[in-house]
């Protein structure tokens, strides 16, 4: 009874497996990619998963030949084929031929993805991006442009986007699920990879896709997000452009908001800038760059943005993420100073 139990609850997981395999979105799934640099992994994915299934079934069809073809029925001892030649080889060379098969397009694609070439070059018009993790959270710098943004990363379709990875603290991993595989970013080298964002597949997913840490880095790893927002060419250099005209921090609008922008500068700018052009060394940048908070899909990689969810956070921020850097940095926030800041966040914008 207790077999038949245990049966029960393998195959009701199995089925649910199954099921939860075939759920995903476009911008966060690894079977629906949207770039050349996820198309030619998933066509490496498919290659090997043919090679497998095919083997999978030879070996069974085999096997239910000879179980049934062979099968005892009297004391005869059948042929006996130890030390056949023939077959030695035949087993020998053919998985020598699916290794191969399988090599030759890995080994291909391997140094078509490792070519970083022309964003050495120099006077090369690549667009270059220098991503930077953080404990938990994502720094994109934009060397060419001398543009600083934080959590939410911007880039154009339709052409290759190179980026150098490196970490403030601990390994991470970057990685964009619908466009790429994942790529270490290591504290003592940099790594580089390019990617390629497809207009059509990001538009499918509302010109958004989610991004990851992929490298377990402490308690609040799986909360480690970033979002990727993809623009045409057009719109991508019309972005850059408001973001270099912006000099100083954005002037608050309301009495509230001014109110929060003096509180802000009481306990928030030691850490956290408002300019895009952010000339402050690398690793002495501590929070992430809020330019155009009032502009990002989320608050603190994770939760909705709001102006309720932003108090949460404000009040809270270790409820959400454990083992940030933001707790206790800033003393404890009334309601009506959560107000106040909260009003001058949100209106930290840079496109309408």
């Amino acid at each position: 009874m207790k077999r038949l139990a245990k049966w029960r609850l393998i195959s009701i997981f199995a089925i649910l497996s199954l099921i939860l395999s075939g759920c995903g979105e476009p911008f966060l799934s690894t079977l629906r990619p949207a770039g050349e640099v996820a198309d030619i992994q998933y066509d490496l994915m498919k290659l090997s998963t043919l090679i497998m299934v095919g083997v999978i079934v030879v070996v069974l069809v085999i096997f239910f030949i000879v179980m049934i073809k062979f099968r005892r029925k009297d004391e005869k001892i059948p042929k006996q084929v130890e030390g056949s030649h023939k077959l030695e080889i035949i087993w020998t060379v053919i998985p020598i031929l699916l290794l191969l098969l399988l090599a030759v397009p890995t080994v291909s694609a391997t140094f078509k993805l490792a070519d970083v070439s022309p964003m050495d070059k120099k006077d090369s018009d690549a667009l270059v991006i220098n991503v930077r993790s953080n404990l938990y959270w994502w720094e994109f710098e934009y060397p060419g442009q001398g543009i600083v943004t934080g959590q939410d990363l911007v880039v154009p379709t339709d052409e290759k986007v190179y980026f150098n990875l490196i970490s403030s603290d601990v390994k991470h991993s970057f990685w964009v699920p619908a466009v790429g595989g994942k790529l270490d970013t290591n504290t003592e080298n940099v790594n580089k990879f390019w990617l390629e964002f497809d207009s059509a597949r990001a538009e499918e997913a509302g010109d958004l896709f989610y991004g990851k840490c992929a490298e377990l880095c402490g308690p609040s790893h799986a909360l480690m997000d970033f979002k990727v927002k993809t623009l045409s060419r057009d719109d991508f250099d019309n972005w850059v452009a408001d973001m270099k005209e912006v000099k100083e921090p954005a002037k608050a609008d309301t009495a509230l908001a001014q109110e929060g922008q003096e509180i802000f500068n009481q306990s928030c700018i030691s850490c956290h800038a408002v300019t895009p052009g952010n000339t402050t060394p690398p690793e002495a940048r501590f929070a992430p760059n809020l330019t155009n908070f009032g502009e990002r899909s989320r608050i603190a990689g994770v939760l909705d943005h709001n102006e309720e969810e932003l108090k949460n956070w404000l009040r809270t921020p270790e409820k959400y993420k454990p083992g940030n850097l933001m707790t206790d940095k800033y003393p404890q926030l009334s309601e009506e100073q959560l107000d106040a800041l909260t009003a001058y966040l949100m209106g930290l914008k840079v496109q309408e």
